[in-house]
């Protein structure tokens, strides 16, 4: 079996060494038989990153079904996450690949820890429809108690600036010219304008005859 080690360290400065992880990995490769075909180590690059250029790698090789089997020192190595773990080793199945985390004894090519991905899965559902309803109690918290929720609205034609937008556009003023005044959008102006029907011409605010 085509095999790839992963390590990782969070820090370059406190005496921590990638080698002890893969020390052992290689040792259990040769034990199990495989052929270690590359080993990936992200160095100083912290487990909650979104992006870790070796792990990015590995996964793009799997992908590419040229590994059957992906190996780490122990899960925090790996997933950032219950649910990113979750999802990478549904990936890794999808295309054939196993997985194996050394200390944590989970291997993914065997009936038990098929049944253990099962339940990793299972923890990460729960995991999310907890987070669900801890944002869910907050929001219905903060509403108990008054506060207007959501993206705050934009001013209309009450605010301070439209007795000021209805004088500039009566004397001639061009949206635009307006916008720039008031530190406003033009779109924002040519909306209060005709809500307040204040074109200079007299026309039907609805139907403006320009918006320069």
């Amino acid at each position: 079996m085509k095999a790839a080690l992963y390590a990782r360290v969070s820090t370059r400065d406190k005496g921590q060494d990638p080698e002890m992880q893969l020390v052992e990995l290689r040792e259990f490769a040769v034990k199990r038989g495989w052929q270690i075909t590359g080993e990936f180590v992200d160095v100083g690059v912290s487990g909650s990153k979104d992006s870790r250029p070796q792990l990015d790698a590995m996964m793009r090789l799997a992908k590419t079904r040229k590994l059957d089997v992906i190996a780490v020192w122990k899960l925090d190595r790996f997933g950032r996450s219950l649910r990113h773990l979750v999802d990478s080793l549904a990936e890794l199945k999808a295309v054939g690949c196993a997985f194996v985390s050394l200390r944590d004894n989970l291997d993914l090519s065997t009936p038990a820890g098929r049944m253990m991905f099962h339940v990793i899965g299972a923890m990460a559902e729960f995991e999310r429809e907890l987070i669900r309803e801890r944002v869910k109690a907050g929001l219905a918290h903060a509403r108990s108690k008054g506060q207007r929720l959501g993206r705050p609205k934009v001013r209309r034609d009450r605010d301070e600036d439209a007795k000021i937008i209805r004088r500039m556009r009566a004397e001639g003023e061009s949206y635009a010219e307006i916008a720039e005044a008031l530190g406003r959008t033009k779109s924002d102006v040519y909306r209060v304008c005709m809500t307040l029907g204040c074109q200079p011409d007299g026309g039907d605010a609805s139907r403006p005859t320009c918006f320069s």
